[in-house]
């Protein structure tokens, strides 16, 4: 008799806690990642793949990570269309209702105006974390822990709050975000944004040491960014709206499908963002990087006593220094002799050679090999 008292009381104790059924996540997987070409090409870009050999491609880390936070019934990517099939293929679990197609890049606002009508309309009360497919995470448990005090603060106030990191360097292709205060765990006011500085601009910010990097992950519920939306970009707020009758029904495609190409190419940043009044951010530390570069595969691969960092078979250096080499042919023997600060990369068909300061500008060369070449190696 009392092991069975016991017994029973123990079962009652382990009774797991449901989820909150007001929290949704929406992961933004429409990029093609043109900064880490050649590696990352239209046809199968960097979200779909796993660069640091985790086993897991970008995407796959995104989604198990938020299944910690949101029902995995309120997960829902906004990719391009072409990429359904892939994302039903990394993703098994993932109903086919929740994979939003956009026929056309248009940037963040349009993607997430997309995503927030439609899941409003299925809950009004949505409280949600919108991140890019595409980000490493080091330290999950304290990223958990930040998007639950963003939910717990974005059910309580209507705000929109971002996720900010402290900067370890002076970094042009990040935008900064000046806030006030500067204790730790609070979720702090933001003063300005600015996206993308020069050099000389960045290096003031890291030294006054009074901005963040914009990760460009958010918490907001579903009622307070739409709000932000239909007043600070009503062109927008304006297609959606018209075809609201048609989101969650077997018309969403074709209203999509038409309407979704007439909007505005820009982002939540500029768009929203910049211009709201109710923005805060909460300083995070969980070991974050965009992945937006070869420059942040280097600082996070482990590097050989010259400090390159190497993938790939059959390669030999030199009097090679600090470079970041990445060849995906087995066959090929590659040997590198007497270069620094470098990016050394193989794939298919391309062979790229950058110096690493020069890396932003590697975007501005895929547009280049496109306008000469057409698709062919892009």
């Amino acid at each position: 008799m009392i092991a069975r008292h016991f017994f029973l009381i123990f079962a009652v104790h382990i009774k797991p806690v449901s989820m909150n059924s007001n929290n949704f996540a929406v992961i933004m997987a429409g990029g093609v990642g043109t900064r880490f070409w050649p590696i990352s090409k239209t046809s199968h870009p960097k979200q779909f793949l796993d660069f640091l050999n985790t086993g897991k491609t970008l995407i796959q880390q995104t989604y198990s990570r938020f299944l910690k936070v949101v029902p995995a019934e309120n997960i829902f990517v906004v990719t391009n269309e072409a990429y359904r099939e892939t994302i039903k293929k990394q993703i098994k679990d993932i109903q086919d209702s929740n994979i939003l197609g956009e026929p056309t890049l248009r940037n963040t606002a349009p993607c997430i105006a997309y995503a927030m009508y439609k899941i409003h309309k299925i809950n009004p009360e949505a409280n949600c974390v919108i991140a890019p497919s595409d980000h490493l995470i080091m330290d999950e448990s304290e990223f958990t822990r930040i998007i639950n005090m963003g939910f717990d603060f974005t059910e309580k106030n209507e705000a929109l709050v971002t996720l900010g990191i402290k900067p370890s360097r002076p970094d042009t292709g990040y935008g900064y975000i000046q806030f006030f205060g500067n204790k730790k765990d609070a979720i702090c006011k933001v003063k300005t944004f600015t996206e993308k500085p020069s050099l000389e601009l960045a290096r003031e910010f890291l030294e006054s040491g009074e901005f963040l990097w914009n990760a460009g992950i958010f918490v907001w519920k579903s009622k307070t960014i739409l709000n932000e939306i239909e007043r600070l970009l009503p062109d927008i707020a304006t297609v959606f709206q018209k075809g609201i009758g048609a989101l969650n029904t077997d018309s969403e495609y074709e209203f999509i499908a038409e309407s979704y190409p007439t909007c505005e190419n820009i982002s939540i940043d500029y768009g929203v963002m910049e211009k709201a009044s109710n923005v805060h951010v909460i300083p995070s530390d969980f070991g974050w990087s965009d992945l937006g570069t070869w420059g942040s595969v280097y600082e996070q691969h482990h590097k050989d006593e010259n400090g390159n960092t190497i993938t790939g078979k059959n390669v030999c250096t030199y009097e090679t220094k600090n470079c970041v080499v990445h060849i995906q042919d087995p066959k090929k023997l590659f040997v590198i002799k007497g270069i620094e600060n470098a990016i050394i990369v193989e794939s298919d068909n391309v062979v790229l050679i950058c110096n690493k300061d020069k890396e932003q500008e590697i975007k501005n060369i895929v547009a280049d090999m496109k306008a000469i070449y057409g698709e062919k190696y892009v």
